[in-house]
């Protein structure tokens, strides 16, 4: 089973979260940087600032519902589900008291249209309960935390995350081969897919519409 977490590691939270700052500040969003730590120091945030910001991308945006979606995030889950593994999304949106059911219903959207395929869906900011074989996320203090309880944790690569020892990757290019690789060290039977077979990630609209 590999746990996989949302915002950093499937949707570009920095990327969607900076439009909605910068739309309130009036500025463009290439004056607030890519390059920035986790608590939003270089945007000039702080708690009560983001708390602000961020309900607003939320409750007034459907900012869940508009992320964009890492490239080859939905192809490389697909072709690890097709292998045997087993996804389970794992992610601390209910962030914003009162608005539970609209994150879980955007959310929820988000993964249908990016075509991201998962078994399990699960709203918890306490991930080492959640008992997967491995994971993968960007947040230091979940990767700690994992870590700390003895867990594999696939550190996705952000500018807020550099101090953390590997395995790292840098984008869903390098996922695959990783995490087939820790399923063989843990004795699980996966086998990638032969090449020509991939249906892509696409399958689902296809088969909708007739083809094969």
């Amino acid at each position: 089973m590999l746990g996989v977490d949302l915002d950093g590691v499937c949707a570009d939270y920095t990327g969607g979260f900076r439009r909605v700052v910068a739309a309130d500040r009036g500025i463009r969003p290439e004056e607030l940087p890519i390059e920035r730590s986790w608590g939003f120091e270089e945007w000039g945030l702080d708690a009560a600032e983001f708390g602000r910001l961020h309900r607003r991308a939320v409750t007034e945006e459907r900012m869940f519902r508009k992320l964009p979606a890492f490239e080859g995030c939905a192809e490389t889950l697909w072709r690890l589900s097709d292998a045997g593994v087993w996804i389970r999304i794992i992610t601390h949106r209910l962030y914003v008291n009162w608005g539970h059911a609209q994150v879980v219903s955007d959310t929820v959207t988000w993964l249908d249209e990016a075509r991201v395929p998962y078994r399990d869906l699960c709203f918890l900011g306490n991930k080492p309960d959640v008992g997967a074989d491995a994971y993968i996320d960007d947040a230091p203090h979940n990767v700690e935390a994992l870590r700390a309880a003895g867990n594999i944790v696939i550190v996705f690569d952000q500018p807020y995350n550099k101090d953390l020892d590997g395995p790292r990757v840098t984008g869903w290019d390098q996922v695959e081969d990783l995490v087939l690789e820790l399923a063989a060290l843990r004795g699980s039977a996966v086998q990638p897919q032969l090449p020509g077979i991939d249906a892509g990630a696409d399958r689902l609209d296809r088969r909708r519409n007739g083809h094969p």
